[in-house]
């Protein structure tokens, strides 16, 4: 298949498990075209059957803003038809669905009839999707999507719940792509940051306020005083500065370290003993399962999708959004005993491998036929 993969170009979770799902299909030997406003962080270099499509949005003195929508629609006509592609794959619906379907109709007035399958990653329901000026259009554009999936069982009850959907919406877990070679920790990188005895917690966001990073930085300073233990905090976005000053307050400069936007956050997670994730939503939580895949074990909120992928008692713990204490406690009881910790570490990197790459492709590649077959089909119908 001749694929076009429409995506946010960033440090985001849609944009990395769209990048990494067009590596893996054009691994497999589809042909991939990213169509986006930049190079995607995780692409890469070059490699065999992957292409790179730019938007370039021109600054027009008439419009006060940037019409990327509209340059977004115009690339997608002219890589479909250039390129000869099957299939669109948006992910997030604002503005790749709405831009999908205008390049849908444009193209099938010139004959052309190609499929497009919306990808629901969360914040374009959870939050964008909320606002009533928005409400007509994802629902239109969920509507005609050619195929519908979602991140999570809980990202799918929501969607029904806040739109008038009338089309099935299948629910595709996201996904880790295994190392080939197995993770071995960095002992010369871990005692940079920790000494030997002391526990290494993390947290990986972009720092915004559902991410609750706050409240990281609350849980640690309950673990710390009962355990030698440091914190990475991973990334950057509009909170830091009121974390910074949280750090500062509590006194936790030399033992919180702020590393900043990290391409591969694998090398922090690989010498890291917990991960901590307390926010207020998630529709699936993949920096979790991320952490998961190198064995380490998380703490959590119980919100949205996480419980999806955290299994309480199992591979962390789970607790109600805001109880740093309940968390903290949770934290301690992992990281006190080694056993303990190696029990969990074990469970968690077991728990990863349900979401396995290798088990979620056919599912797209399913999904993808199917949509193809049945646009082809509307098609031949409509046209006798």
């Amino acid at each position: 298949m001749k694929i076009g993969m429409v995506l946010y170009p960033t440090f985001g979770g849609s944009g990395v498990v769209g990048t990494e799902l067009g590596k893996a299909l054009a691994s497999k030997g589809h042909e991939i075209h990213f169509i986006t406003y930049s190079q995607p962080v995780r692409l890469g270099s070059f490699r065999e059957n992957i292409f790179y499509h730019e938007v370039a949005v021109s600054d027009y003195p008439l419009f006060d803003y940037q019409p990327y929508e509209t340059e977004l629609t115009s690339k997608l006509v002219d890589v479909t038809i250039h390129e000869k592609l099957d299939l669109l794959h948006v992910h997030y619906a604002i503005p790749h669905a709405s831009a999908a379907y205008m390049a849908q109709q444009i193209l099938k007035s010139k004959g052309i009839h190609i499929p497009f399958v919306t990808t629901l990653h969360g914040t374009d329901i959870t939050l964008v999707g909320k606002d009533p000026s928005f409400e007509p259009v994802i629902t239109f554009c969920i509507n005609q999507s050619d195929a519908v999936t979602a991140v999570s069982e809980s990202l799918r009850r929501d969607t029904f719940e806040h739109f008038e959907i009338t089309r099935p919406i299948y629910v595709i877990p996201n996904f880790i792509v295994p190392s080939l070679t197995p993770a071995e920790v960095c002992n010369q990188l871990r005692i940079r940051y920790a000494k030997d005895g002391e526990r290494l917690l993390c947290h990986v966001s972009n720092f915004r306020k559902v991410k609750r990073v706050e409240d990281v930085v609350k849980i640690f300073d309950l673990v710390q005083r009962q355990l030698p233990s440091k914190l990475i905090l991973v990334g950057d976005g509009p909170e830091r500065y009121n974390v910074e000053q949280l750090v500062r307050a509590l006194n936790l400069q030399d033992k919180v370290v702020f590393v900043g936007k990290v391409r591969d956050t694998s090398h922090v997670l690989e010498i890291s003993d917990l991960f901590l994730l307390p926010s207020e939503t998630e529709s699936f939580g993949l920096a979790a399962l991320e952490a998961m895949a190198v064995g380490v074990p998380v703490i959590s909120s119980n919100t949205g999708g996480i419980p999806e992928v955290n299994i309480h008692g199992v591979t962390g713990y789970l607790s109600d959004v805001g109880n740093v204490e309940e968390m903290a406690e949770f934290a301690i009881s992992i990281l006190e005993q080694n056993e303990t910790l190696e029990k969990f570490k074990k469970a968690a990197l077991l728990r990863s491998h349900d979401f396995d790459i290798d088990k979620i492709l056919p599912i797209y590649e399913m999904v993808y036929e199917e949509a193809i077959i049945n646009k082809t089909k509307k098609a031949a119908e409509a046209a006798l």
